[in-house]
């Protein structure tokens, strides 16, 4: 089971993630993981994407795709893998499509967690950390994991906020990029949206329900 996922930040996406590799034994392949492998490791295409980092430029595409492409397949993604956070704009997926098909491999699914994009920036600055254990779930704009009051819902430990979650104008940066249609994250996935058939499905999912039933959703529709 070979699957690309989209959705914007604040969407669960994560969440959800993880859920399909513990369920389908599948590698979750984080893009920008794969920079940091390549760069730590040392490899010739680890170089030249340094090289361009470090001057603050985008990596090209002609880099950055043959990477993910050695990625995809190590041993860990032989039975399925997940790709997320590329590709990131139109001519990006085009590129990847191309990669994919002339390496042989097959994408059985795209993904794409549809969210209000203010929604999904309340849930970003919502978001709180308990100083016992990141992992309890603290939100004050949604219902179901609300904390009480500055305290954690699960232990009642206290609750601080990352800086880069109270970032507006980060958030609304990186939404800008992802919600615009024209060249944007959305675009990426609408390229793979407008030329599914029964090589592929392409699944939508309702991000304003809550975790569980977005599992239930996508369980459901693979």
């Amino acid at each position: 089971m070979n699957i690309l996922f989209f959705g914007p930040n604040g969407s669960g996406k994560g969440t959800q993630g993880k859920l399909l590799k513990d369920k389908f034994n599948i590698a979750h392949i984080e893009s920008g993981a794969i920079f940091r492998d390549n760069i730590k490791g040392g490899t010739e295409l680890g170089k030249k994407a340094k090289e361009y980092i470090d001057k603050g430029d985008l990596v090209p595409d002609d880099i950055t795709i043959p990477m993910i492409l050695d990625r995809l397949k190590k041993d860990d993604c032989k039975g399925g893998w997940l790709l997320d956070g590329f590709p990131r704009n139109k001519v990006q997926s085009e590129k990847l499509d191309e990669a994919l098909k002339a390496a042989g491999m097959e994408l059985n699914y795209v993904l794409e967690i549809l969210l209000d994009r203010q929604i999904a920036k309340d849930r970003i600055m919502g978001r709180r950390l308990c100083a016992n254990d990141n992992n309890h779930p603290n939100n004050i704009f949604i219902d179901a994991i609300k904390p009480n009051g500055d305290k954690c819902r699960v232990c009642g430990g206290e609750l601080s906020a990352r800086a880069d979650d109270q970032d507006e104008g980060a958030i609304d940066k990186r939404h800008s990029i992802y919600y615009d249609t024209e060249t944007g994250t959305l675009a990426s996935a609408y390229y793979f949206r407008d030329q599914a058939d029964k090589k592929f499905k392409y699944i939508t999912l309702d991000g304003e329900k809550d975790i569980n039933q977005v599992k239930e959703e996508l369980l459901s529709k693979l």
